[in-house]
């Protein structure tokens, strides 16, 4: 007797929001001025490579219109603590993640949702992210929910692994994922170069997606994951009394390129494929360093990341909603026969998963 087929669970459509106010210059210009002469010049350099031009924040502009750090803005004179910032999360996050919803079910018909699935990291409010988000779009209380929190970059990979396992148990389900990260709320007081340079990265961003056993967009195919020995202090996040406080580490891309130059890790961290097959890449949007890297270390062809340095240029890393923003890219453009979603993140760990457009 043979065992039925599971079916295919498919991301049917993606869409994303972005907050309207740019911070990115403004954080720029403070923290500059930050650094002495030597570190800012350094400073400077490293934001014309890094090949971003836009980040977006739920933090409101000043009445003439300054930004968080400009006189009156949310940083102005303190640095807020956790209290204050988590307050802004609880009513800034929601918001966004409806605004990525209702540009989602102009796209593509909703119909009975079964099933929400959130990710977030960037902040914390009980009830959560996915209760609120729930009420507001008035789904029946029996609606099953599922919040990841604090998995960072990667979490959007759990949350479409989940995804997937629930679609190939119950083929009915209609299930509503939604990533959102609000990483302007986590501002540091910092006066040296490495933590300034990861917070150059950092900006807003929801993401709102249809995952059915309706087959049309992308398949989402095995999911894998590899994690790197010893390098837990590589990619960090510290709960303190002002906020989420990030370490990056400068080795991350260096260990990252050292990692996929490796056969054996290489075919962990991309489910064993055969790269010269593959013709689609959903790469992680973390930096430009690290693109950079996965493609120096998988040979990849010039063009093969452009999906991700776009997204990184207009929006910054987003945590975990950049995958999501990059796959949004690539529903858009042509049809991908053997695809790979790839994300790293803390561990330091690479997650992701095989993909196939519909025929």
């Amino acid at each position: 007797m043979t065992s039925p087929v599971a079916p295919v669970a498919w991301l049917n459509a993606v869409a994303t929001a972005t907050p309207a106010h740019d911070i990115h210059h403004a954080f720029i210009d403070w923290a500059r001025a930050r650094l002495p002469l030597r570190e800012a010049r350094l400073f400077d350099r490293m934001v014309e490579r890094a090949g971003i031009a836009r980040r977006w924040s739920v933090l409101p502009q000043g009445a003439d219109g300054g930004s968080p750090v400009a006189a009156g803005g949310f940083y102005a004179d303190a640095m807020p603590g956790t209290a204050a910032r988590m307050t802004v999360y609880a009513d800034a996050a929601p918001t966004l993640a409806l605004s990525a919803i209702d540009r989602l079910a102009a796209q593509h018909p909703l119909g009975n949702v079964t099933h929400i699935v959130v990710a977030s990291c960037t902040g914390f409010v009980a009830p959560g992210v996915d209760q609120i988000i729930a009420a507001r779009l008035g789904l029946p209380s029996t609606t099953e929910r599922l919040l990841i929190g604090f998995m960072g970059c990667y979490a959007a990979v759990a949350a479409l692994r989940s995804v997937r396992h629930i679609v190939r148990s119950e083929p009915a389900a209609r299930v509503l994922v939604i990533t959102v990260e609000l990483s302007t709320l986590h501002l540091q007081p910092a006066v040296t170069l490495e933590p300034l340079l990861a917070m150059l990265q950092f900006g807003d961003g929801a993401a709102a997606a249809l995952v059915t056993a309706d087959p049309a967009g992308i398949a989402i195919e095995t999911p894998f994951a590899a994690a790197l020995p010893d390098s837990a202090d590589l990619i960090r996040w510290d709960i303190t009394d002002a906020g989420f406080a990030m370490h990056l580490s400068g080795e991350v891309p260096g260990r990252i390129a050292t990692a996929l130059t490796d056969p054996g890790f290489a075919a962990a961290a991309t489910g064993g494929r055969s790269l010269a097959e593959v013709d689609g890449w959903a790469v992680h949007a973390g930096g430009r360093s690290i693109l950079d890297a996965v493609e120096r270390s998988l040979s990849l062809s010039p063009d093969a990341l452009n999906a991700s340095r776009g997204v990184l240029a207009a929006n910054g890393n987003m945590s975990s909603a950049t995958l999501m923003f990059v796959l949004a890219e690539l529903l858009a453009g042509p049809p991908v026969t053997n695809g790979i979603a790839l994300a790293f993140g803390p561990g330091l760990a690479a997650e992701g998963f095989g993909f196939r457009s519909a025929a």
